[in-house]
């Protein structure tokens, strides 16, 4: 068998001449070709529905008793299956109007009775070339498509990391610069807040002292003690300083949270304690949490568990809990008892178990299926670039080697799940 006639596969006759049948089969079979034989259209119809392997070309005779060639065609191109087989018509026909109506119901050509078999092998060998190359093309198209289509996730990827390196980089280095600018000031309050309270002690004393010794004071000063209140100034400036003292002590809290968030380690595995990245983006957060118009204020649940500290990106998983906590905070804009669920353990596994739920709006299965694809997103246009998710899936599942999913029902809550190797 020839090169060609192993590409070719087989060619489907059908006609109910027993003596065009002969003919033909011979003249293709003496040119290597494979053939099959039908008597009648529905015969035919009937192998193409149910045969797994199609032929490469359908030589049909016209006059046929049942259906004739016409509908026996129009009934092949009518298949989805079977509709890019070609089709050759054979008739003694040779008036223009039954070519017109054959090439219209989608024949490709025209073999003429009685059989000349160069010109037969010669039709038949250009419209399996064609065929050939046909199935080439296809296949080359949809090569081109797979192509463009892993280029395309290639370079969102790549577009999601350069984004998400930026973002980083740009968030870390302003939260950290901010954090270092408070730093001074405020710890030059703090450590001011103790002398303080110790000049107010002094003062106080020797006013005591000055009142126990000259109770009747010159005119001038009485007046000025009625004036100003002396003794409810000498009460109330220790709640004053007590309540500065806080306030400087909340600011260093917030100070260092935000160098726990922004930490610059993130070239390299370190160890670091989850709950206190967490804590962190909470305090961060912690403005958006608060009442404001009609919802209340989110209610945060913690439920953590005896967790040793892992090697990680501690930067990056605080990026992570960015994401998904800010989603949660946006999700329960209209519940009118918002709260957000932290729970974390170790499993059996030896793996990190994080879930972030939210008794939210919830989403659908449509946008659950889409939530980790690069620029897909459900807020308005210029609220939401569509990346966040994208990169805490790559951040999870690329960087820490971990697992990132999502389960929710619409109008009940959402959850994310995070699962991380401990052993890195």
């Amino acid at each position: 068998m020839s090169t060609f006639t192993q590409k070719s596969g087989f060619i489907l006759l059908v006609d109910d001449n027993p003596t065009n049948l002969a003919v033909l089969a011979q003249t293709l079979k003496n040119a290597g070709l494979s053939i099959r034989i039908e008597t009648d259209g529905e015969s035919a119809i009937e192998q193409l529905e149910y045969e797994t392997e199609q032929p490469e070309l359908i030589l049909l005779d016209v006059q046929m008793p049942g259906i004739d060639g016409f509908e026996t065609c129009r009934r092949i191109k009518a298949n989805p299956q079977t509709q890019e087989i070609p089709v050759i018509f054979m008739t003694a026909l040779s008036d223009t109007d039954s070519k017109v109506k054959g090439l219209s119901l989608g024949a490709v050509d025209y073999i003429t009775k009685p059989f000349e078999g160069e010109e037969v092998l010669a039709r038949v060998r250009v419209h399996l070339q064609l065929r050939h190359l046909t199935k080439k093309l296809e296949n080359w198209n949809e090569q081109l498509e797979k192509n463009v289509a892993e280029r395309t996730a290639a370079l969102q990827q790549t577009q999601v990391q350069l984004v998400q390196q930026e973002k980083f980089a740009t968030i870390g280095q302003l939260v950290a610069g901010v954090a270092h600018e408070i730093n001074n000031p405020i710890g030059c309050i703090s450590s001011n807040i103790t002398p303080a309270y110790e000049y107010l002690g002094d003062i106080t004393q020797i006013i005591h002292l000055y009142q126990q010794h000259y109770p009747q004071p010159v005119t001038e000063i009485a007046e000025a003690l009625e004036d100003l209140d002396i003794e409810f100034a000498l009460k109330d400036f220790p709640n004053l300083l007590e309540s500065m003292k806080v306030s400087s002590q909340r600011i260093q809290d917030i100070s260092v949270s935000m160098r726990n968030f922004s930490r610059n380690d993130t070239n390299k595995f370190v160890s670091s304690d989850i709950h206190s990245g967490m804590d962190s983006t909470l305090m961060i957060l912690r403005h958006r949490l608060k009442a404001v118009g009609s919802r209340a204020e989110i209610e945060i649940i913690k439920q953590y568990g005896n967790l040793p500290e892992i090697q990680c990106y501690p930067g990056l998983l605080n990026q992570v809990f960015t994401n998904l906590l800010a989603n949660a905070i946006d999700a329960l804009e209209d519940v009118p008892a918002p709260n957000i669920h932290i729970f974390t353990e170790k499993n059996i596994s030896d793996k990190l178990i994080i879930r972030i739920a939210d008794n939210g709006i919830g989403m659908s299965e449509e946008v659950q299926q889409k939530l980790f694809e690069p620029l897909f997103t459900t807020k308005p246009l210029g609220k939401g670039t569509g990346l966040g998710m994208a990169i805490a899936k790559q951040i999870i599942e690329e960087t820490h080697q971990g697992k990132i999913s999502v389960s929710s029902v619409s109008g009940k809550g959402t959850e994310f799940t995070i699962e991380i190797p401990l052993l890195a």
